[in-house]
């Protein structure tokens, strides 16, 4: 190909580029930049891009103005096991619906994918009646055991800080729900459709158990599929807003989204604040999708080449 055909074709990908970049670059530089956000005179208009004055204390303030670590945390919290236990659950249901042979497991699986069509917030207040009535259900099976006043860190004055064991309000609401998904399994189950039955056989042949072909044979194997899950898992699991402002109350329990939401309103227009939050909020999926990338892009591209 000539170079100078290779270019043409190189400068709308160039250009669109630039365009998806812009708006992280205008958060970078807003974050950078003072109260003053209107042009004074003598500005010009690349002082809308490029401040006078680069603040690098913006990020550190952001630490000082709210209890910014707790939400950080918070939100490592949820999204580590989040992500872990979908993972693992998607998994072993993959496993179930596409290397397992059993009466029904073809009507079950498009059954269960067809939840996918139901959205999300028609089943936020059942989860959400779940969620709170589980401290009834587990006081009536362990009476002994006082679930709606357990802490994670016993029942001292400081125990609030890490709310309540199970129900509104604790790191099992914020958490379990999420740890099952529909689309997880039918992502994996595509991929495992993929790996040769051959390796399976022969595995059996040899003695080897279920557990033994799918911890051993099929999990090291599947390692794109289980990355491009654990990128997607993890990228909603960290800026999810409506689950966690519903299920919770106590400010040591929020996460970033919540966190940055009411630092925003209680700031007002201080967007240099706003976006060197939301800059240290990007910083970890930024890192797990440059981390997952080569396995990322092998896993959506499967089944997209025969051969």
């Amino acid at each position: 190909m000539k170079p100078t055909l290779r270019t043409l074709l190189h400068l709308p990908l160039i250009l669109f580029g630039l365009t998806m970049a812009l708006p992280l670059g205008l958060m970078f530089t807003t974050a950078l930049g003072s109260a003053r956000m209107a042009l004074q005179p003598g500005d010009s208009l690349w002082h809308i891009f490029i401040p006078r004055d680069w603040n690098w204390g913006n990020f550190a303030e952001v630490w000082t103005r709210v209890t910014f670590l707790r939400y950080y945390l918070n939100s490592l919290i949820v999204a580590f096991f989040t992500t872990t236990g979908q993972v693992l659950t998607s998994a072993c249901a993959a496993y179930a619906f596409a290397r397992l042979r059993w009466p029904g497991r073809d009507r079950l699986f498009l059954l269960y994918l067809a939840t996918m069509m139901v959205p999300a917030t028609t089943t936020l207040i059942p989860n959400f009646a779940v969620i709170r009535l589980i401290p009834a259900w587990l006081q009536a099976m362990c009476p002994f055991v006082d679930w709606m006043g357990l802490r994670y860190l016993g029942t001292g004055p400081d125990a609030t800080a890490v709310g309540r064991f199970v129900g509104v309000d604790s790191y099992f609401a914020l958490i379990v729900p999420g740890m099952f998904s529909a689309y997880g399994t039918f992502l994996l189950r595509q991929f495992l459709l993929s790996i040769p039955r051959e390796l399976d056989e022969a595995a059996r042949i040899d003695g080897a158990t279920h557990w033994q072909i799918f911890s051993r044979i099929i999990l090291p194997l599947a390692k794109p599929g289980l990355a491009t899950l654990a990128i997607f898992t993890f990228m909603g699991a960290w800026s999810n807003l409506l689950w966690p402002l519903v299920v919770t109350n106590l400010e040591q329990l929020r996460v970033l989204p919540i966190g940055l939401q009411q630092f925003q309103q209680a700031s007002g227009a201080q967007w240099q604040y706003v976006m060197a939050g939301s800059l240290l909020m990007l910083l970890p999926v930024l890192g797990i999708f440059l981390a997952g990338q080569r396995y990322f892009v092998s896993g959506m591209l499967v089944g997209a080449v025969k051969g």
